[in-house]
C-alpha cells in the first residue's frame, strides 16, 4: 500500500534528529546476546540504526579490527582505501576505522579534502592501485546504499575490488561477533589525534584519476559534441563533486541538482512507504527529478554511494532498471568493437528475460547468477564479462579496450552511458526499447511482497527443483524449476519457476518476515498476475507439508 505522502517532499516531523543519532552512536553498545544488534553481513555488507544499537561504535571497532586481522591473515600487505558517503553515522563511523587500523599499523587512505566518495571510485583506486604495485590494496566503503538517513554501513571490497564473498564475509561477521562478544578486548585503538598523526595515514585523490580516464570506458567527445542539456541528480550524495568535475573537465552542458550534501536528506520526496530513502528507480524518491524531465534531453541520478543508476527520459520518464539494462547491453555489444563473440553477458536470475532475447539476437551467451553483484566481480575482473548487471538498477562493465573498468557496481558510468547511446544513435531509450518490444513481445514484470514468518523462511532458502511437484503454472507447461543458478550452479536461495511465456522467482527477505516474488509475462498484465497468484498458492502449500 503506497502511503500518502509518497511523493512528496518529507516534512519536518520525518527529519532524523542528527544530535542525538550521532550521540548514540557512541553512547549506546549493543548487547551481541540479541540477534538485531549482532553484526551481520547480507549482500551489502553490514546495515544498522545507531539508535536501534545495530550500527554504534562498538560495531565499528569490532569490524575493522576483523578486517585488519584478516588483511593480516591473507597478506595483503598494501594500503587499505576508506571512502564514506554522506549518510550522518558515515563521518563518525570513518574516524573510528581510522583509529583501529592505525592502531594495527594498516595503511590507510582517506579522501582529500574530507570528500565524499562514490563506492564504485573505491573499486577503480583498488584495482589501478594493483595493476602498478605487488603491494595488494584492498578497500572500505562507509554506507548503507539508498537506506534511510538514519542508517549506517560497512562494505569491504578485496584486491579483485568488487564486493567480498560470502567466504570473506562470513570470517569478517564470525569475528566481529566474537569481539563483540568479548567487550572489545580484542580492538587495537588510538586516539583520534593519534590517528591524524600517524605515518600509516594518508589522503588520496579518488576523484581526479577516475573522472580522467572516463574516455577509457565512454565516448565522452560524443557526449559533449551532442550538446545534450543533461541534469544530473547525486540525490544529497557521494557523487555530488564527481559530477560538477565531470562536467568542468569535459565541458557538459549539465546542471547538477541539490548540490549540497545535508544530514537530513530534507529535500527528498518520501518512498512509497513515506520514508526518506534515496532510491534512484523509485518514482516517488525521483519525484522532484521527474518534474524536470521536460525541461532536459536526459536526466540522471544516483543512490548516495553511487553504486547504482536511474534515468529519465522526456519519453520514458523513469526508465524501468530491466528495460535500461536491456538498452545498455544491445548498444555495448553492438557499437563495442572489441566487445568480441567470446564475451558474456552477466545477469541476475530475477532480471527480465527480455534480456536473453536481446542476447540471443547478438549472438551473445548470457551468464545468469543468483542476486547478488558479488557473483560478477571475477568475469569482471578477468575480463570475461563484458557486462554484468542485476535488477536493482547496478551494472558495470568493460573498457574499450575490453579491461576492467570497477569490479562493483558504477552507478556513474551507466548514467554516462544514457548520454552516449542518446548521442550516438540520436534515439530515447524509451524508443530504443520500443523496438524490442516489437521484435520480442512486451514484458510485463513486477516484484511484490508476501508475508512470511522466520520459518517459513528458513524453508523456503533450502527448497530444492524437486520440491515441486506440479506440471503447469499460470496455463503454461512447465519447463524448469531451479534451485541454483544456471551460470555458475550457485544455490539462489529459493525457487525459479520457468515457462515458455512466464516466471517466476521466490526469495526470502534477509532483514523482514516476508519472502519477494519476481515474476515476468510475455502475455499480458492478467497473465503476470495469474503468476504470482499461483506462486503464493504453491508456497502456502509447501509451508503446510514442510
Amino acid at each position: 500500500m503506497v502511503n500518502v505522502l509518497a511523493g512528496k517532499v518529507a516534512p519536518k516531523s520525518e527529519l532524523i534528529d542528527v544530535a542525538r543519532l550521532v550521540g548514540s552512536y557512541y553512547e549506546l553498545n549493543p548487547d551481541s546476546s540479541k540477534e538485531a544488534q549482532r553484526v551481520s553481513f547480507g549482500t551489502s555488507g553490514h546495515r544498522g540504526d545507531a539508535l536501534k544499537r545495530s550500527f554504534n561504535e562498538a560495531h565499528v571497532m569490532a569490524i575493522t579490527q576483523a578486517v585488519c586481522e584478516f588483511k593480516k591473515k591473507m597478506s595483503y600487505d598494501g594500503v587499505i582505501f576508506v571512502a564514506k558517503d554522506t549518510h550522518a553515522l558515515s563521518t563518525v563511523a570513518q574516524m573510528t576505522i581510522m583509529r583501529v587500523c592505525v592502531a594495527n599499523e594498516v595503511s590507510v587512505a582517506i579522501s582529500k579534502d574530507g570528500n565524499y566518495i562514490p563506492t564504485p571510485l573505491v573499486s577503480f583506486a583498488i584495482l589501478e592501485h594493483n595493476k602498478k604495485n605487488v603491494q595488494k590494496a584492498d578497500g572500505i566503503v562507509i554506507t548503507p546504499s539508498h537506506n534511510p538517513p538514519s542508517d549506517g554501513g560497512f562494505k569491504y571490497n578485496p584486491p579483485n575490488g568488487g564486493p567480498a564473498d560470502t567466504d570473506v564475509t562470513s570470517f569478517i561477521e564470525m569475528r566481529a561477533n566474537e569481539i563483540l562478544k568479548n567487550n572489545l578486548k580484542d580492538v587495537k585503538i588510538v586516539s583520534y589525534e593519534e590517528a591524524l598523526a600517524s605515518n600509516f595515514l594518508s589522503e588520496y585523490d579518488y576523484i581526479t584519476p577516475y573522472v580522467e580516464a572516463l574516455g577509457e570506458i565512454l565516448d565522452m567527445n560524443s557526449i559533449q559534441k551532442s550538446n545534450l542539456k543533461i541534469a544530473a541528480d547525486a540525490l544529497g550524495g557521494t557523487a555530488i563533486a564527481v559530477y560538477e568535475k565531470i562536467k568542468s573537465h569535459y565541458n557538459l552542458d549539465m546542471d547538477v541538482i541539490n548540490p549540497y550534501v545535508d544530514y537530513t536528506f530534507s529535500f527528498m520526496t518520501l518512498d512509497h512507504d513515506g520514508k526518506i530513502r534515496m532510491d534512484c528507480s523509485s518514482p516517488y524518491s525521483m519525484a522532484s527529478l521527474l518534474s524536470l524531465k521536460d525541461s532536459y534531453d536526459l536526466c540522471v541520478a544516483n543512490d548516495t554511494d553511487a553504486d547504482r543508476h536511474g534515468i529519465v527520459t522526456p519519453k520514458g520518464g523513469l526508465i524501468n532498471p530491466n528495460h535500461y539494462l536491456s538498452v545498455a547491453i544491445w548498444y555495448l555489444f553492438k557499437y563495442r568493437e572489441n566487445f568480441t563473440k567470446d564475451l558474456k553477458v552477466g545477469k541476475t536470475l530475477v532480471s527480465s528475460s527480455m534480456i536473453e532475447h536481446v542476447c540471443k539476437s547478438l549472438d551473445r551467451e548470457v551468464y545468469e547468477v543468483p542476486v547478488g553483484f558479488k557473483w560478477f566481480v571475477d568475469g569482471l575482473y578477468d575480463g570475461s564479462l563484458g557486462f554484468g548487471g542485476e535488477e536493482s538498477a547496478g551494472a558495470s562493465f568493460l573498457r574499450f579496450d575490453g579491461i576492467v573498468w570497477s569490479s562493483d557496481k558504477d552507478g556513474i558510468i551507466m548514467a554516462l552511458l544514457a548520454a552516449e547511446i542518446m548521442a550516438v544513435t540520436g534515439k530515447d531509450i524509451a524508443d530504443i526499447y520500443e523496438d524490442f518490444e516489437e521484435e520480442f513481445g512486451k514484458s510485463y514484470y513486477d516484484r511484490i511482497d508476501a508475508p512470511a514468518s522466520l520459518e517459513q523462511k528458513k524453508i523456503l532458502k533450502t527448497l530444492r527443483a524437486e520440491s515441486i511437484d506440479i506440471e503447469s503454472l499460470a496455463g503454461e507447461k512447465i519447463q524448469k524449476v531451479l534451485s541454483s543458478a544456471p551460470g555458475n550452479d550457485a544455490e539462489i536461495g529459493g525457487l525459479k519457476i520457468v515457462t515458455k511465456n512466464g516466471w517466476v522467482a521466490m526469495r526470502p527477505s534477509g532483514t523482514e518476515d516476508i519472502y519477494k516474488i519476481y515474476a515476468e509475462s510475455f502475455i499480458s498484465s492478467e497473465h503476470l498476475s495469474q503468476i504470482q497468484k499461483e506462486a503464493q498458492a504453491i508456497m502456502q502449500e509447501l509451508f503446510k507439508t514442510l
